[in-house]
């Protein structure tokens, strides 16, 4: 065919209907823009995109748990630049993806037996128990229940199951880290750029709006980049310093083993500048169980005099102490620092006041939500600092085992699955990477609140899932290689049979 007979896109333009459409829509995107605010703008801009991209959404469902994993990592941070509930974006994901399975189901058969696993059972229980908080007669606000039971139930009772059912394949788990030390990188990146030229206008204004109190301390920015605050920051950061890390030791590929390198120091660098003291508990607990999982005891010991050396450094030198990050990290391997004694004595106040209260004062009722939906009550006006501690201020002591031993059961499971199970050694590689940044992050999560926050939770359940899926992906990737092994002897016979 003559190209030059062809009709292309820009053709359409010479004609007057759709100048006058483009036109139209161009006048009135402005007026709007100019009369009702730039997000009346941005959304008649991004509503045609929004339309094309739930379409493909329905078609091909694994996109929006692709979405999910870019977003986590901003979605809090983006509050600093447009005021609206941006969580409710992955409310809303979660829902149409189960929509569009549903409807997919008419056409295809979906496998919905890929989701009957233990991990389903255990996040069902726990999803469960923080339905039955709705009825706490300790709890003060069934708000203040709504929007914190989303981060500590709804999205992992939620996902988990997607996981099992649409991205459930060794393609898949490369493709999961792949984005994760990306979107990681990133965060380094702009981190250094708050560090060396400043903040932005936007995060300027959110410090001066009360961001400064806990994000500035003796004249000194503590680092958040584009997450929620500066704690979630540091742990993520080193959580993705551990896994990458020890994924920089099995990697097969050259490039992927450099790609692995760069965001593990990058990670270790961030974690470094968000001046978060408890962060630094994600690369030790991390390194503790990477020893264990090796079952080799000369790298135990070695690792065992490397460990003895770090805290000699932070506890009992006063190296590099000219440095404010190394210096705040520093503190918290001083028991007599002032910020501990005072998580001390919280944690005292909590333990008197929920000795008669086993299932807590109600989910939602201390942090952010408890200021903001009940402030007259004691949990909201005692400061938790902690994830563990707050699932106790809660649920209660029964909600704080039931959290404990599913956290332990998955965390030993993927180990178990590390050390006896999984053959394949890129696999086994991958694996204990994400089960060393899991036991990691629950050593963070004693002194900080991170475990429940974006971007660390959704990482968290997908990695749970890929620990429980291993065997399977491993025996499928034996007898691939298996039957590759056969194919290349019998090739090798075959030449070798005379003519």
């Amino acid at each position: 065919m003559n190209p030059f007979h062809k009709t292309y896109g820009t053709d359409y333009l010479k004609e007057p209907l759709p100048i006058a459409i483009l036109l139209s829509m161009t006048i009135t995107c402005a007026h709007l823009t100019a009369t009702k605010g730039l997000v009346v703008g941005m959304a008649i801009i991004i509503l045609p995109i929004a339309i094309v991209y739930l379409g493909v959404l329905f078609a091909k469902p694994k996109l929006g748990i692709l979405t999910i994993f870019v977003l986590n990592f901003t979605i809090l941070g983006l509050a600093r630049y447009v005021s609206m509930t941006w969580g409710l974006l992955i409310d809303g994901l979660l829902f149409l993806m189960y929509l569009a399975l549903f409807f997919k189901a008419f056409k295809i058969k979906i496998p919905w037996s890929r989701a009957r696993s233990q991990l389903s059972l255990l996040v069902t229980i726990w999803f469960g128990y923080a339905l039955f908080q709705a009825v706490n007669p300790e709890a003060a606000s069934f708000e203040a229940w709504f929007y914190a039971m989303r981060g500590l139930a709804l999205y992992q009772w939620m996902i988990v199951p997607l996981l099992f059912i649409i991205f459930n394949k060794p393609k898949d788990l490369k493709l999961f880290l792949i984005i994760w030390g990306i979107m990681s990188l990133l965060g380094t990146l702009k981190g250094c750029q708050q560090l060396f030229f400043g903040v932005d206008p936007f995060e300027q204004k959110w410090l001066d709006n009360g961001g400064a109190l806990t994000h500035v301390l003796f004249g000194k920015l503590r680092i958040f980049s584009f997450y929620s605050d500066a704690g979630q920051f540091g742990a993520s950061q080193g959580h993705a310093g551990v896994v990458f890390g020890v994924l920089a030791l099995f990697a097969k590929s050259k490039k992927f083993r450099v790609f692995c390198i760069v965001v593990s120091l990058a990670g270790l660098y961030g974690m470094l500048i968000s001046g978060t003291r408890g962060a630094i508990a994600v690369p030790a607990a991390g390194g503790i169980m990477f020893l264990i999982l090796r079952k080799n005891i000369p790298i135990l010991i070695a690792g065992a005099i490397m460990g003895i050396g770090v805290y000699v450094f932070f506890a009992h030198t006063t190296i590099m102490n000219n440095n404010a990050q190394v210096r705040r990290m520093r503190t918290a391997f001083d028991p007599n620092d002032a910020s501990l004694q005072v998580r001390l004595a919280n944690q005292r106040k909590l333990k008197t006041y929920l000795a008669s209260r086993p299932f807590g004062g109600g989910i939602g009722s201390t942090g952010n939500w408890g200021q903001r939906f009940t402030p007259h009550t004691f949990l909201a006006n005692t400061a938790t600092d902690s994830w563990f501690v707050a699932i106790w201020a809660d649920t209660g002591v029964v909600g704080l085992y039931l959290h404990l031993f599913i956290l332990f059961f998955v965390l030993i499971t993927g180990a178990y699955n590390v050390m006896f199970k999984i053959k394949d050694p890129w696999l086994k590689g991958q694996i204990a990477a994400l089960v060393c940044g899991m036991f990691g992050i629950m050593g963070a999560s004693y002194g900080n609140g991170v475990f429940g926050q974006f971007p660390t939770c959704i990482l968290m359940y997908t990695g749970m899932v890929f620990m429980f899926i291993a065997p399977k992906m491993d025996k499928k990737i034996m007898t691939e290689k298996a039957g590759q092994s056969n194919e290349t002897v019998l090739k090798k016979l075959g030449n070798l049979s005379p003519a």
